[in-house]
């Protein structure tokens, strides 16, 4: 059974977690295991979810060409478990309130477990959508519970750590999910992607039955199964389908000048607004928009969809450059980004232990301004030059700000909220988070593709007879490759070189055209940040913000 430590008036004992009235004695509940342990079973089973958000996208066209389906269809494998995923994600608190937060935690391993040996035997492209919606299902109660289980199982004054390991989990897995996916896919087969995750769930399950316990504020109100709000969930289906199939298919629809898109974009945009007026209006609603009262809280959430977006845009774009123009392989590419995962298992327990001794504020300023100086730095060396060790010198440095405002926003997030209310909170703030990922990656791909065609119509028009430097450049290369294959093949064989070299820089200057941009938005929200309240480094919930 977990333990209930008394108090003494001076709150002298030093115990995890939060505070009850009993019998008008403070009680302290803490956990019957060490903290640790539970932290690390809980951050093994988001590992798991967090890495399979990131893995199968080197696979799709092995999948694609496996399964008899074209690379557009293929595409559909993320955006299925993205969709549901979403959509789950909000849905934990309430979940949790039906039957027990371990229990929905045990029962979102079950069907990921599951859900996964089905993707990996999968016969046909319909089959497998159809278990990566599952997958996607049992995958989205797994994040938001595992950090609210953290908050609940240590002290104040020790959450930033715990949050250290979970910031781990969520930065690191999607850096080498890519890496992981094209090794097992180029040495074995795409399924194996799916299979790995067998054994893991299995040890997930054996090690949270034994370890986790519910505290005793959690109680499971089985009625309320009953009285579920289903048409606040029927909004969420509704908003959450239409954004992320927007926001994945946008791009090459060609975004609103297709009919597909702003089909998809109306139903977003009228799912928000009936979620957002049903859910403040009904009686037992399953998210409780109300928390966005709480002013600390509603900054956190919009910080954190803000953090959420750069993290995973930024995880995106160098890759993809590095595949696009400087020749690399998916797995070269995803080997380029290690350094920048060493570098974090360094800095997220540093970053943790500074929450104890500094304030969430003052962190997230600190976090912002190296966001800055990153992006900044990002745009100066990004050229058709860089090397392997630039380019992995470049994700240390991009690396570097994520714990700062990734652990003192969460650790935020908690201050000033009643304890009873920490499942909603951990729950919205990974809901902000993906929202944030799926948005900002739609953005900086269609940013780059603008800003390369710009730049591209920008250099052609030094491409003009009356040019010295361009007629001299092609007089040279129709020369040297007018020996080679001959004058008659010498001209135009010059003319499509200079247009490959003209196409290659203007698509690197509009990666550093985002990059610009990505540092101007990071000076917003460093301005951003100080709205933040500036608590007590080791605040409790349910205590005032104020320092």
């Amino acid at each position: 059974m977990p333990e209930l430590q008394r108090t003494t008036p001076s709150g002298a004992a030093t115990a995890p977690s939060a505070e009850i009235q009993q019998a008008g004695t403070t009680v302290r509940w803490k956990p019957r295991t060490n903290p640790w342990l539970i932290a690390a079973t809980v951050a093994l089973a988001a590992f798991m979810e967090v890495l399979d958000t990131s893995i199968a996208n080197v696979a799709l066209p092995h999948i694609a060409g496996n399964l008899g389906a074209s690379t557009d269809q293929g595409t559909w494998v993320l955006t299925s478990y993205l969709v549901s995923n979403a959509i789950v994600l909000p849905l934990g608190a309430w979940a949790s309130s039906v039957m027990g937060r371990r229990n929905f935690f045990l029962f979102c391993i079950v069907v990921f477990t599951v859900a996964s040996f089905l993707c990996g035997a999968a016969p046909s492209l319909t089959m497998l959508l159809l278990f990566r919606v599952l997958q996607g299902a049992g995958g989205g109660g797994l994040q938001p519970m595992a950090q609210a289980i953290m908050a609940d199982s240590f002290e104040p004054q020790k959450r930033g750590q715990a949050f250290a390991l979970y910031g781990l989990v969520a930065v690191l897995a999607p850096s080498i999910g890519p890496t992981l996916g094209g090794w097992i896919t180029d040495n074995y087969s795409w399924r194996w992607i799916f299979f790995i995750n067998i054994p893991v769930g299995i040890l997930a399950f054996v090690l949270v039955a034994r370890l986790v316990d519910d505290p005793p504020w959690i109680k499971p109100d089985r009625s309320l199964l009953r009285k579920m709000d289903y048409l606040g969930l029927s909004f969420l289906t509704i908003a959450m389908g239409g954004m992320q199939i927007m926001l994945d298919k946008g791009e090459e629809n060609d975004w609103f000048a297709s009919g597909f898109i702003r089909f998809f974009a109306v139903l977003f945009i009228g799912g928000m607004i009936g979620l957002v007026v049903w859910e403040l209006r009904a009686k037992s609603p399953i998210i409780n928009l109300r928390l966005f009262r709480f002013k600390n809280f509603a900054i956190c959430c919009f910080l954190m969809m803000l953090v959420g977006g750069v993290l995973n845009a930024n995880t995106v774009l160098q890759p993809q450059f590095m595949q696009q123009l400087l020749g690399y392989n998916a797995t070269t590419a995803g080997l380029a980004l290690t350094a920048g995962g060493i570098a974090l298992v360094f800095v997220m327990p540093f970053a943790g232990y500074a929450t104890s001794k500094i304030s969430a504020r003052t962190l997230a300023v600190c976090g912002f301004i190296l966001f800055v100086i990153s992006f900044r730095y990002a745009a100066a060396v990004t050229n058709l030059q860089m090397s392997f060790g630039e380019a992995s010198f470049l994700r240390v440095i991009q690396m570097l700000p994520i714990p700062f405002c990734f652990i003192s926003i969460t650790n935020a997030a908690y201050v000033g909220m009643p304890k009873e209310e920490s499942n909603q909170v951990s729950g919205l703030i990974n809901f902000a988070r993906n929202i944030g990922g799926s948005i900002l990656i739609a953005m900086t791909n269609a940013q780059v593709t603008s800003r390369a065609i710009w730049h591209q119509q920008h250099l052609q028009g030094a491409m003009q007879s009356g040019s010295a430097g361009y007629q001299q450049h092609l007089q040279s290369l129709t020369g040297f490759l007018g020996n080679s294959f001959g004058a008659a093949n010498g001209a135009g064989l010059a003319m499509a070189s200079i247009y490959n070299q003209l196409n290659q820089q203007a698509q690197m200057q509009g990666y550093q055209d985002v990059y610009m941009e990505l540092s101007w938005m990071s000076v917003g929200l460093v301005l951003l940040a100080f709205l933040l309240s500036k608590n007590r480094p080791g605040q409790a919930p349910g205590t005032s913000a104020i320092h």
